[in-house]
């Protein structure tokens, strides 16, 4: 019987996610040269290159390049039949690799994951926070969470709550510069926009019983939807945020909401997003059902 690939499979993939054997090397405690020779054992066996070798960096070959997506789907299926059937002797345990927005991770995700973890000792966390989009099977990780509307995708899309937009200023802002009655108002006053979202700097209103997408403008942006939060109760101009990043800001009064009559609140969905075969994995799974019952 040959031996199981899956090894030698993990360590490739590692590889190319560090970009060195060196890096690999100090993670798991082995030599360089060490880590290359379980690289070549698999070469071997599939019969050609994987990487490219030099003294300053590793690049993938051609054949690399179209076994790459393959190792990946490989080794979570044998992750996911492995772990469902040693779950049905124990609780889901293991590593959860989590990649989250700012506003979600800091006003929603971080309040929740103690108690998980006092649910599932079992389960470690690895945590990334991050606004910029990024590829969630290129970085390994287990359950992305999306806020608003998602591109086509071969990932698993599960719905785990919606999200509301709110318009607010803070108090000392409407004292200088008034408060806006009408849709038409806001194109007067300075609106915190955050960049890399075109559709952030349209703003749905009702204007005479029609819904219009109002182009705004102002003096800042930022792609940290928590920086844009800071400066609007800082008293830095109007903000049109979601409902779960403004609500402790409002509900104390250091936001007050605007224009709830001329506002399409617009629902959107809050989306965790898994590969595909990783959805059997217990902790994925106990974390997904957390989710969804907590929001």
């Amino acid at each position: 019987m040959k031996q199981s690939l899956t090894p030698e499979i993990a360590t490739f993939l590692r590889v190319v996610e560090l970009g060195s054997f060196a890096a690999v090397a100090e993670e798991t405690g082995f030599t360089a040269s060490g880590v290359s020779r379980v690289v070549s054992r698999l070469e071997d066996r599939l019969r050609v290159k994987l990487l490219q070798r030099s003294t300053r960096s590793l690049v993938l070959t051609p054949e690399g390049e179209a076994f790459l997506g393959y190792a990946r789907d490989m080794l979570a299926l044998a992750e996911a039949a492995e772990a469902e059937v040693s779950s049905t002797l124990g609780r889901p345990r293991g590593e959860l690799r989590i990649n989250s927005g700012t506003a979600f991770a800091n006003h929603k995700l971080s309040p929740l994951l103690p108690r998980l973890l006092e649910r599932y000792p079992e389960i470690a966390l690895d945590v990334s926070v991050s606004d910029q989009r990024i590829d969630p099977i290129a970085a390994q990780n287990d359950v992305t969470i999306r806020v608003g509307p998602l591109n086509d995708s071969d990932l698993i899309a599960v719905r785990i709550g919606t999200v509301r937009r709110v318009i607010a200023a803070s108090p000392d802002y409407l004292a200088k510069h008034g408060k806006p009655e009408t849709a038409q108002e806001l194109t007067q006053h300075n609106c915190l926009l955050l960049r890399g979202f075109s559709r952030q700097a349209v703003w749905p209103m009702y204007q005479d019983a029609r819904r219009i997408d109002l182009a705004v403008s102002g003096s800042v942006r930022s792609d940290s939807a928590e920086s844009l939060l800071r400066m609007a109760i800082a008293g830095a101009g109007i903000i049109r945020l979601g409902d779960f990043l403004g609500a402790d800001a409002l509900a104390d009064g250091r936001l007050v909401s605007l224009l709830e009559g001329h506002h399409d609140p617009d629902p959107q969905p809050i989306t965790a997003l898994v590969a595909p075969g990783r959805q059997k994995i217990p902790r994925v799974r106990a974390f997904i059902d957390f989710l969804r019952a907590e929001l």
